[in-house]
């Protein structure tokens, strides 16, 4: 059975799935209820303002968007909502600094938390919305706290094998 979205993952443009499924991949590993959508903020800009005006009111609690280029979609979105919005540079060109910096430059007054570009900002931004969610949520608390244990095991564990093969601690 598939839960109620409370997570909307929306990206500008189909060709940006590969990056952003790693955001969704981390949901489905916590049992987030999540919805996936293209919305471009130019090329759909009114389906973006309705998207962004009726998430709240729809159960959404947090939206990750993913863009490359002038990466206005966070942006965009969240100056049509109060809902906490997590944006995901993308590499669309300039290795993604172009995108980096639309995101991370918001005016005060409309916050987008920015993440690393690419793949790995696409899970951190699921994680972060994870983090959020938690608040709230003590079951996801807790399993949000024995995934970070479980990192540490596993570094641990690399730690081990490196030093047995005489790699040296620093």
């Amino acid at each position: 059975m598939k839960k109620h979205p409370i997570v909307a993952i929306a990206m500008g443009s189909d060709s940006d799935l590969a990056v952003m499924s790693e955001a969704a991949n981390v949901l489905d590993e916590f049992g987030v209820g999540h919805e996936v959508l293209i919305v471009s903020a130019h090329r759909t800009p009114d389906r973006c303002r309705a998207f962004a005006r009726g998430a709240e009111r729809r159960g959404i609690r947090v939206i990750v968007a993913g863009a490359g280029k002038a990466a206005h979609l966070a942006g965009v979105i969240a100056a049509h909502t109060t809902l906490p919005v997590i944006g995901v540079p993308l590499d669309a060109g300039m290795s993604g600094l172009d995108a980096l910096l639309s995101t991370v430059q918001m005016p005060g007054g409309i916050p987008v938390a920015c993440m690393a570009v690419g793949k790995a900002g696409a899970k951190n931004a699921g994680l972060l919305a994870v983090a959020i969610l938690a608040l709230s949520d003590a079951v996801l608390a807790r399993r949000l706290a024995a995934y970070r244990g479980r990192m540490a095991s596993d570094v641990a564990a690399k730690a081990r094998v490196a030093a047995r093969r005489g790699v040296t601690k620093s």
